[in-house]
Parts: C-alpha cells; sequence; structure tokens
C-alpha cells in the first residue's frame, strides 16, 4: 500500500516502524521507529521480536541503540487508548514516532497495512514486515523490550495481577486475578472483559 508515493530511491534513508502491545488488557502500546545508515556495518540476528527469546531481544536491543543513526520510542498511555481505541492510538504512536525520526528519515515504512495519517515523510505498509525488513524488525524489538520493561515497572506498583509474567494480556492467570480484585488504574476498560468486571466492581 502506497501513500501516494514512489518507491523509496536508494539515496533516501528508511525509517523503520512496528508497535508492540495493541492486545493486552492492561498497559500501554508500545511504538519505536529505527533507521540504520547503510554505510554502517549491519546487525546480525534481527527478526521479528516474537520469534526472538526475551534474553535474546534484551541483547539485540543495547546494539540496535547503538547502531541505529536515529530512534524513538512512544509509550500511548491507557487513558488515550480508551478515549479514541486501539487501532487510532496506535495509529497515533507510529505518527509521533516517525516526527521522532524525521529529521534524518526521508521514508518510512510501516509494519501492517495502513499508514497512519498526518506522517512527515512518504510512507508504505508492509504485511509482515517485521520478518522482512530489517529495520521494522529493529522496531519491533525496540517496541517490545521497552514495553515488557515498563510492564516490569508497573508490577511493582501493582503486583496481584501478574504483569511481569504476563505483561497485561488476557491469560487465565490475569482474568482470574481481574476478577478477585478488579481492574486497576492501567488496565483498559474499553477491552473486554475488563469492561464487564469493571462494571460488577462499579455497581
Amino acid at each position: 500500500l502506497f501513500d501516494g508515493a514512489p518507491v523509496v530511491e536508494p539515496e533516501r534513508l528508511v525509517a523503520g516502524v512496528d508497535e508492540a502491545g495493541r492486545g493486552p488488557l492492561a498497559g500501554p502500546v508500545a511504538v519505536a521507529a529505527v533507521v540504520f545508515d547503510p554505510a554502517r556495518p549491519r546487525i546480525n540476528g534481527l527478526d521479528d521480536s516474537k520469534a526472538l527469546t526475551a534474553t535474546h531481544r534484551e541483547q539485540l536491543f543495547d546494539r540496535i541503540i547503538e547502531r541505529a543513526l536515529a530512534y524513538h520510542i512512544v509509550m500511548v498511555e491507557v487513558a488515550e487508548i480508551d478515549q479514541i481505541n486501539i487501532f487510532q492510538a496506535t495509529m497515533q504512536g507510529m505518527r509521533r514516532a516517525v516526527e521522532g525520526v524525521a529529521h534524518v528519515a526521508g521514508f518510512a515504512r510501516i509494519d501492517g497495512n495502513k499508514i497512519p495519517k498526518g506522517l512527515p515523510c512518504p510512507a508504505e505498509a508492509l504485511v509482515g514486515g517485521d520478518a522482512l525488513d530489517r529495520a521494522i524488525s529493529a522496531a519491533s524489538i525496540l517496541a517490545k523490550v521497552s514495553r515488557d520493561r515498563y510492564m516490569l515497572d508497573l508490577h511493582q506498583r501493582h503486583p496481584d495481577y501478574g504483569f511481569d509474567q504476563h505483561k497485561g494480556y488476557g491469560t487465565a492467570q490475569h482474568i482470574e486475578a481481574l476478577k478477585k480484585y478488579g481492574p486497576c488504574p492501567i488496565h483498559r476498560r474499553s477491552f473486554e472483559p475488563v469492561r464487564s468486571i469493571a462494571y460488577d466492581f462499579d455497581v
């Protein structure tokens, strides 16, 4: 899918963009943009973050930060997700991430099939891009590791829910904790079953 733009020219630096955390019942959605300098050595082992172990992601995170020409990581918080819905929140996060690297990037390649509106440069969407494009792979790793670290911090504030284990995803453990304690401030009340459980606790 192209946003009225030609295929990227070789001399244009490309920002790879991806997210982590669209599906969880709690916590933010994380979005990252990464720009590599084609003249610099490539990082070995880049892949879709979901195909890597947590240890490998952590190792690659530091190498990406060190090697990237530019990167930007955005957290779109629960309040915004609940206000405008998770799709729009993800699009907003992608736009902000690209804006954060627009001083070096002349083109953005977005994982998925949608291009956010209002980007500061031309863009294309690439389905499965996190396994096809190394800048998108790098962005997926930065987003995933950043979000996991964020959820570990939130676990310290809300230890009853097991965020250190499931990172906010709707596991059986998480659902049971929700039913026992009710939603906490970082739960997405626009998501089911959080909405229904919240209603039971609020009435």
